[in-house]
């Protein structure tokens, strides 16, 4: 596996005793259990330490365990910046970042200012029966069957309907989105990244031009309306602020969902207390999303720090991984425990003022799927003999198949 990256190059002030090998590497795929196999073994190692391939590309980072030292980091914007935590726009050779989230405070904060609304629970409300529609309506075309594959047959396309929906874009565009997406983040070469950054890019740029000659009642409609500072957005700042939509929207919510499901068919006895409960099942996402937490972010050092007993200097990455957090035994009692009635103040969405500006959407798609899927298909189970693979980055099930 070493192999196929750069040879470790450990900057001088890491000791070399907190250089250790870390198994989530970006762009694998592996069928050993994340959360289960790997987070505790972790859990055991120092609170703070080094590793070689944790960044996209192949290159090194910190790996920070502990929810209480990833809270301090989240808060300490001027210590760790978001500027650059991705490195799309830079494969490239553009300009724009993703906004608001690789803008630090107090810059942040003005450009939220006009994000908000957009995503706020009340505004999320209006998007409810369209949501449901679409849910259901992948739902009724497996639902005789007695199977699917849920991630290619639901989990995949329903986010990105509710994507296209939200933008305006048409709905065929469902599955060139879908590939698109795959290569952003889960491509493991960078070449195959930066062509999926082209296209996506590209493709933003013509709706951004279009909107501008013919505007709508969308999201990039109001965004070429909106200023900040007595200003009009330029062009890097929306396409930066669309590029980020994209992200956020596609990936995150099919993943947890897959996540989700695959707990449900190992544990009918969660999926039975959802169905008579129905009520409990935004409870049960947040433990879920705790216990099963797939995303991990980055900060880039900016001054010579001491934190946590480690000594970091600028231009240091540090990882932010919410599998880590979730599984946190210091934070949470028996971590390996999914259990619905935890309420869990857990860091799967961020924390402080990068906390995800549409968790209320991404939330209300996965309850909406469960309703559905609960009320429409009898008790599921995983396909006997059916490996689970997961692909790693943002940690994805691969494939999901389902009986019932």
């Amino acid at each position: 596996m070493q192999s196929l990256f750069p040879a470790p190059v450990i900057p001088a002030h890491v000791p070399e005793a907190l250089v250790r090998p870390f198994p989530y590497v970006f762009g694998m795929t592996t069928q050993e259990d994340p959360f289960t196999q790997w987070a505790p073994a972790v859990h055991e190692g120092p609170a703070i330490f080094y590793t070689p391939h944790a960044y996209p590309g192949g290159t090194g980072a910190w790996i920070v365990r502990r929810v209480e030292d990833l809270r301090k980091i989240y808060f300490d914007t001027e210590t760790f910046s978001s500027k650059d935590f991705s490195p799309f726009s830079k494969l490239v050779g553009d300009t724009w970042t993703n906004l608001p989230v690789e803008i630090d405070p107090p810059q942040h904060a003005k450009y939220r200012a006009f994000i908000n609304p957009l995503f706020t629970p009340s505004a999320m409300t209006k998007l409810e029966a369209r949501i449901r529609g679409y849910a259901a309506d992948y739902i009724e075309a497996f639902r005789e069957s007695g199977s699917c594959e849920f991630m290619a047959d639901f989990a995949f396309e329903f986010p990105i309907k509710v994507f296209l929906e939200l933008m305006d874009f048409p709905l065929s565009n469902t599955r060139q989105f879908l590939e698109w997406e795959t290569g952003l983040l889960h491509a493991m070469d960078l070449a195959t990244i930066a062509d999926a950054t082209r296209n996506v890019v590209g493709f933003l740029r013509e709706q951004i031009e279009d909107r501008r000659k013919n505007p709508r009642s969308d999201i990039i409609s109001y965004a070429l309306g909106v200023e900040v500072e007595g200003r009009k957005l330029d062009d890097d700042e929306l396409v930066g602020f669309a590029f980020n939509l994209f992200i956020g929207g596609l990936d995150t919510v099919s993943t947890n969902m897959g996540h989700q499901f695959l707990h449900l068919a190992r544990n009918p006895q969660d999926q039975q207390f959802l169905k008579d409960n129905p009520a409990r099942i935004p409870h049960a996402i947040d433990e879920m999303m705790r216990g099963y937490a797939a995303v991990t972010t980055f900060r880039t050092c900016t001054k010579d720090i001491e934190f946590g007993g480690v000594r970091m200097m600028p231009g240091d990455k540090v990882a932010m991984s919410t599998t880590l957090a979730g599984r946190d035994p210091e934070e949470f009692p028996n971590p390996e425990q999914i259990r619905f009635d935890r309420n869990p103040r857990h860091v799967s969405w961020g924390f402080g003022p990068h906390m995800c500006v549409g968790m209320h959407l991404a939330k209300r798609e996965m309850r909406i799927a469960i309703e559905e899927f609960l009320q429409r298909i009898p008790t599921f189970g995983l396909q006997p003999g059916h490996e689970i693979s997961y692909h790693l980055g943002m940690i994805q099930t691969v494939a999901l198949p389902l009986v019932w």
